[in-house]
């Protein structure tokens, strides 16, 4: 998810911090018995950060193993609709940063290779 700043029109990213992984990452989260993958993407993207996704183009997907088990996680760009965060037991934190501040940020590398396929597919460069 991304906006553009409050203070000055700079473009930043939106990273959220899980304290059960002490990571930070890109809003995701599990799809749903008959849910389709946008769907799932705008609702994780509400639940986890408190913000309305508008979606935008597809990015990619991204395969890796947690717990000897196969994840699959779908994104999209989304611009920040309305919204206001607000701590979770899944979500203690949030963070707008600028694009290279975000990769900076980003625990898992796997996760860095989308702020480029965001600034790419959404013609945010």
């Amino acid at each position: 998810m991304w906006r553009r700043s409050p203070s000055g029109g700079e473009l930043e990213i939106c990273l959220v911090h899980r304290p059960k992984y002490d990571d930070w990452s890109h809003p995701k989260g599990k799809l749903e018995h008959g849910e389709d993958w946008l769907a799932c993407a705008v609702r994780e993207v509400a639940e986890e950060t408190g913000y309305a996704a508008l979606p935008g183009p597809y990015l990619q997907t991204v395969r890796y193993v947690v717990q000897d088990r196969p994840k699959e996680v779908r994104y999209w760009a989304a611009e920040a609709g309305p919204g206001r965060f607000t701590p979770n037991d899944e979500v203690d934190r949030l963070l707008w940063l600028p694009p290279a501040a975000a990769r900076e940020r980003l625990t898992q590398p796997r996760d860095r290779a989308l702020v480029d396929a965001l600034l790419t597919a959404a013609h945010l460069t």
